[in-house]
């Protein structure tokens, strides 16, 4: 009985790295997308952060203390002074035209308000098209504006009495994404959405494939075992690729829990196999995989609630995401490998995963059972 079962898990693992790497659809998408996403996706995001966006500034005070306070935003790696107009319909006709991202108004008397003790009145203006940009652009804008704020301030102490240094200096330090970049903050987290969506079509494409020659697949619980490690195997070193060498490569945070990231990886990884066997059970044909899992990718990255936080989402709808794995699988992968969580910390998503292998492993068997028999028929 033994014998029997080691024989039938170890035909149905053999013969799915057969059928993985005799199908060059499946490899492809497997191997090679997984290779290829790690280089191809990072580069949108290899700035990290928007530098130098163009803004034009509208100088309606002309005076030493407006040009000093240009010379200060010239120095901001945020923004990179186009043009010095002297209207604010200029400066809004560059932004119409595309040509700035926004632009600041320093008002007349501005010299003579700061002179004499009183606040020195600048508008801010950004293109709300691009929410990023702007963002990066105001806070650009208000950084340089705020340190030559201090000064000022500095110089009417001096003007008034004898000047006194400030009571504090402000050190700011990020955590974890060190670099404050986008590239650090999502494709972290896409990362572990790539190798579910490879993992999903790459099983779906080889049910297709078997369905279309032998009809409805079934197989006994050794064999879908068999199949099952292959897959985890497969996937397993996709996300090790990933969270090692790629992280690496592209300079992303490291250095988190590594045993949490194993165990992480392997529980994301198992759910992700448990649920692409039971869905690939209703796929009859190879080519349908496709469509319907790509057209996924981007609701479900959405719904990690990595990039909208769950709060600002229906609750209904964050518990709906629960039962897909790449929800609970790109948050504890970033908890683990960027954050550094402990298993305490991460315990709920360690949960999630865990409900979801029994669920959809249960699942998969049901679909894959042969009604009334005891002699399943071979994935050869």
């Amino acid at each position: 009985m033994t014998g029997t079962v080691l024989r039938g898990f170890r035909s149905a693992f053999d013969g799915t790295f057969r059928a993985i790497f005799a199908d060059r659809a499946v490899v492809t998408v497997m191997v090679g997308a997984v290779i290829l996403y790690s280089f191809f996706y990072p580069m949108g995001y290899r700035q990290q952060v928007a530098s130098e966006q163009p803004v034009v500034i509208v100088d309606q005070d002309r005076t030493p203390l407006s040009r000093e306070l240009i010379r200060h935003i010239q120095r901001v790696n945020a923004v990179h002074v186009i043009a010095i107009v002297e209207s604010e319909a200029e400066a809004a006709a560059q932004v119409a035209a595309m040509r700035a991202e926004g632009f600041a108004v320093i008002t007349s008397g501005f010299e003579r308000d700061i002179l004499r003790g009183n606040p020195g009145p600048i508008a801010l203006y950004g293109n709300g098209a691009f929410l990023g940009r702007t963002n990066r652009v105001l806070t650009g804008l208000g950084d340089a504006i705020g340190g030559f704020a201090h000064e000022a301030a500095i110089r009417q102490a001096a003007f008034a009495g004898a000047a006194t240094p400030p009571p504090f200096h402000l050190v700011q330090r990020p955590l974890f994404n060190t670099r404050e970049g986008y590239g650090s903050a999502v494709v972290t987290g896409v990362a572990e959405l790539i190798i579910q969506q490879t993992l999903l079509i790459g099983i779906a494409v080889m049910a297709g494939t078997r369905r279309e020659r032998k009809g409805r697949l079934f197989f006994s619980a050794p064999q879908l075992m068999g199949i099952a490690t292959a897959c985890v195997l497969v996937g397993l070193i996709n996300m090790l690729y990933y969270a090692g060498f790629m992280f690496w490569y592209q300079d992303y945070p490291l250095g988190g829990n590594l045993a949490g990231l194993l165990l992480g990886g392997l529980l994301f990884i198992g759910a992700v196999v448990a649920f692409g066997l039971f869905l690939a059970s209703f796929f009859r044909t190879r080519e349908r995989a496709y469509p319907l899992i790509l057209v996924t990718s981007l609701p479900l990255f959405f719904l990690s609630n990595l990039s909208w936080p769950a709060t600002a989402t229906p609750g209904w709808l964050v518990w709906l995401a629960k039962l897909i794995p790449s929800t609970p699988g790109i948050n504890v992968m970033v908890k683990f490998n960027q954050l550094g969580a402990s298993f305490t910390e991460a315990a709920p998503e360690i949960v999630n995963l865990l409900v979801l292998i029994i669920v959809f492993g249960a699942l998969a068997w049901w679909r894959y059972r042969r009604p009334g028999t005891t002699s399943p028929r071979s994935i050869e």
